[in-house]
């Protein structure tokens, strides 16, 4: 009987060992930044390039809008035409000051000199382009964007234009009442009341399937709350940004519930606008491939968190 203990508490702890060295190995290493990736290029400077502004830094506009962007010569001039417009236009012209960060991941299409070129054709606008000596994932672009961003409100958006920009006012009303005098907060625009349209409906079935695989999921790991943790369009203000973004460990698509794990652990306030969207031909997401990676990240999340090997701290309060 004795043994019998012995030996099943000895099995149990190498199961333990095992599935903890398993998660130090699934887990993704360190994002690591260098240093041509603190520089931008743009219009004013397209050679030479010059240094960023750091998240630790007091704001220097009123809004960034961080763009990741992989391969996106062809969508990315769209989105950028009506992004422009909008922020340009006569309502919000003299309201409300911008810079636009393209993150370009590691592309082998060009898209950086196709930035410039664009940056040519808005010279009135500050529109800057960063190039990662490497592909991250979506999750490690935008990462690296918000690290570098000087806006007093930072807006995650795709390179496709999938997400209305005229939907961002909608996000900054919200977040001035949930966030009042640049308190911490997130806006997520979400496609949560679309489910039932066409925009969702005429997806491929894998699409469908992997959508509803994900919200399942969401609700064992602790982000059921939210009804659309994946739409490309989340507004975060400089306070918030300044907590998730140095702790965000996944370079992954799954990026986004990472951080909205983290914000429910840091007590940071979300809220959930919906917003229009259209499906936008192009996507690089390999569903299948997705759905297993997806599930992988997660799990990896979660177990470091629980363990304590990865931690949200709040910050501390300053000392008078």
């Amino acid at each position: 009987m004795d043994q019998t203990f012995i030996y099943g508490g000895l099995a149990l702890i190498g199961i333990s060992l095992f599935l903890y060295l398993a998660l130090v190995f699934w887990s993704p290493a360190p994002m690591i930044t260098h240093d041509s990736e603190k520089k931008y290029r743009s219009h004013a400077s397209p050679k030479i390039p010059l240094p960023l502004t750091r998240l630790t830094d007091p704001s220097t506009v009123n809004l960034t809008i961080v763009v990741p962007a992989y391969n996106e010569t062809e969508r990315l001039p769209v989105m950028m035409a009506s992004t422009i417009a909008h922020l340009t236009s006569p309502a919000l012209k003299d309201k409300r000051t911008f810079e636009i960060l393209i993150i370009d991941d590691g592309s082998t299409d060009g898209t950086a000199d196709t930035v410039l070129r664009l940056a040519a054709e808005y010279p009135q606008c500050d529109i800057r382009v960063v190039t990662l000596e490497k592909n991250l994932g979506k999750g490690g672009g935008v990462r690296h964007g918000m690290l570098y961003a000087g806006g007093e409100r930072l807006l995650m958006a795709d390179a496709d234009g999938a997400s209305r920009i005229e939907d961002l006012e909608e996000l900054w009303k919200a977040m001035d009442e949930l966030g009042p005098t640049n308190a911490p907060a997130v806006v997520v625009g979400s496609r949560a009341h679309l489910v039932k349209s066409d925009a969702v409906v005429k997806r491929s079935l894998l699409r469908n399937v992997l959508m509803y695989g994900l919200h399942t999921i969401l609700r064992i790991v602790g982000v059921g709350h939210i009804r659309d943790t994946q739409c490309g369009f989340k507004l975060f203000s400089r306070s918030a940004a300044q907590q998730l973004f140095p702790v965000q460990r996944l370079p992954t698509w799954i990026f986004d519930v990472e951080l909205l794990l983290l914000a429910k652990q840091l007590g940071i306030p979300v809220a959930e606008v919906p917003i229009e969207w259209h499906e936008v031909a192009g996507s690089k997401l390999n569903v299948m491939a997705a759905s297993l990676q997806m599930l992988r990240d997660l799990l990896i999340v979660r177990a470091n968190h629980l363990l304590g090997r990865w931690k949200a701290t709040p910050p501390k309060a300053k000392s008078e």
